[in-house]
């Protein structure tokens, strides 16, 4: 009975409405909503993403960015960009002389934010320094400095560190090579955007004091510390002044670590540490042994890797300095041979070393186990010389090897391969001559 008088009644009420010549009835304005297809809210420089449109039917639209036409009138919307920063994409639907609209916010950021990267040395008397980058697909693009800026990297690269979004790489040589030779490039000491890599500043006539600086490691623009034949130096970049630091004389041609806004130097049987706005030493932390590697852990505490008798991996507290734990280990070197990068390299409590050969060792520090894995020869053609130490990517936990055939023109064939050692030890990728004498092999990830 209910239903029968509710029926009745807006049959009434409808009638009342459709019988008076007062009323009229406006047309219906649009309804519309903005689909991001991915479902993400940034993008990479470069990229394309879809934008769609659920509306009323027989709208019409006209898209915007950043309140600009877009000269679209689609129902579906391909935004790419050149630029980085934040863009909000708008679609406004007109009909019956009516308007509505929906937005979306998203950020555009640089090719270069996520992935890999290889400094190449180049060749000390006739090329210069180069940047490879490997992108989290696996595509490997070479040259991508010079590809950005059309200038090339000092002679002689040896190490980069980014910082508050800005690339730093040192040059051993500079402009002019070791047999003094003007070269054209961008000198000793080049400040790049992390994300794009346009060049933001170059050193080079402000640094022509160091001899063969070869390590870097940066606090911020007005602490850079950079490694030389004679020690550590603070470079503040605004001021251009350069300091030497006091007691920091035996700093050991090794990759520095920073955690917790200190920098941690081997030296020796030492480990140095650094804190900004100081022109001496904070500490020197006394090891059994000579230190072949410091390396930031993902606590934030430290690894120091030490070659005596036998070679030892210790834990210290970023803190205090104190020596957390320490294991010997039972197989395999954590030297880190003639290069310049650690004899260790870390994913957690994971820990990979080679001696700076073709032998992969792994140790898991929390059991105190240590298990050989593989022989890059075996699968890798002429991989004879390791140059430089393994890394590990600090995501995917898959270990970077490069390796040239030989010196003197046998440099050129050359490989850096990707192990996988999750089940069974595969190579899991493998890129062949991109290298030129490569310094090192350098996550982004890894400074955030």
């Amino acid at each position: 009975m209910k239903k029968s008088v509710l029926v009745i009644g807006a049959f009434i009420v409808l009638a009342a409405v459709s019988c008076s010549k007062k009323d009229t009835i406006e047309p219906a304005g649009p309804e519309v909503e903005i689909f991001n297809e991915l479902a993400q809210n940034s993008i990479m420089q470069e990229d394309t993403l879809v934008f769609k449109v659920k509306a009323t039917p027989g709208s019409s639209f006209t898209w915007a960015v950043n309140g600009k036409d877009a000269g679209a009138t689609d129902s579906i919307f391909k935004f790419v960009s050149k630029n980085v920063g934040e863009y909000t994409i708008a679609v406004t639907a007109l009909l019956n002389d009516q308007k509505a609209s929906s937005e979306a916010t998203i950020t555009v950021y640089g090719k270069y934010k996520y992935g890999t990267f290889i400094l190449n040395e180049g060749n000390m008397t006739s090329e210069n320094g180069s940047l490879v980058f490997i992108s989290p697909k696996g595509v490997i693009t070479d040259s991508v400095y010079f590809k950005v800026n059309g200038t090339e990297l000092g002679n002689v690269t040896q190490d980069l560190f980014i910082r508050n979004n800005k690339m730093y790489i040192i040059a051993q040589n500079g402009n002019t090579n070791a047999v003094g030779e003007t070269f054209s490039n961008d000198g000793m000491l080049v400040v790049a955007n992390a994300e794009t890599l346009q060049k933001e500043a170059s050193y080079n006539a402000e640094l022509t004091t160091l001899s063969w600086p070869t390590h870097i490691a940066v606090l911020n623009d007005e602490n850079v510390i950079i490694r030389d034949n004679k020690g550590l130096y603070r470079f503040n970049t605004i001021t251009k002044n350069l300091t030497f630091i006091k007691g920091s004389g035996s700093a050991e041609k090794l990759t520095m670590a920073v955690s917790n806004n200190k920098i941690f130097a081997a030296a020796g049987k030492k480990v140095y540490v650094i804190e900004a706005n100081k022109d001496t030493l904070t500490y020197a932390l006394e090891m059994e042994a000579t230190v072949s590697g410091v390396v930031k852990a993902s606590d934030g505490n430290i690894w120091v890797s030490t070659t005596g008798a036998p070679h030892k991996i210790s834990k210290i507290n970023q803190s205090d300095y104190s020596v957390v734990q320490t294991n010997s280990i039972s197989a395999g070197s954590v030297s880190s041979g003639w290069g310049a990068t650690p004899g260790i390299t870390a994913k957690g409590d994971t820990l990979y070393f080679s001696g700076a050969g073709t032998n992969i060792y792994r140790h898991i520090f929390t059991t105190g186990a240590t298990e050989f894995m593989l022989d890059a020869k075996t699968k890798v053609q002429d991989a004879n010389i390791v140059y430089n130490n393994i890394t590990v990517h600090p995501l995917t936990g898959e270990v970077y090897m490069n390796t040239i055939k030989g010196y003197g023109t046998n440099y050129l064939i050359n490989n850096l391969s990707v192990f996988n050692f999750d089940e069974e030890a595969k190579l899991s990728a493998n890129y062949q001559n991109h290298t030129s004498f490569p310094a090192g092999i350098f996550f982004t990830y890894s400074f955030e």
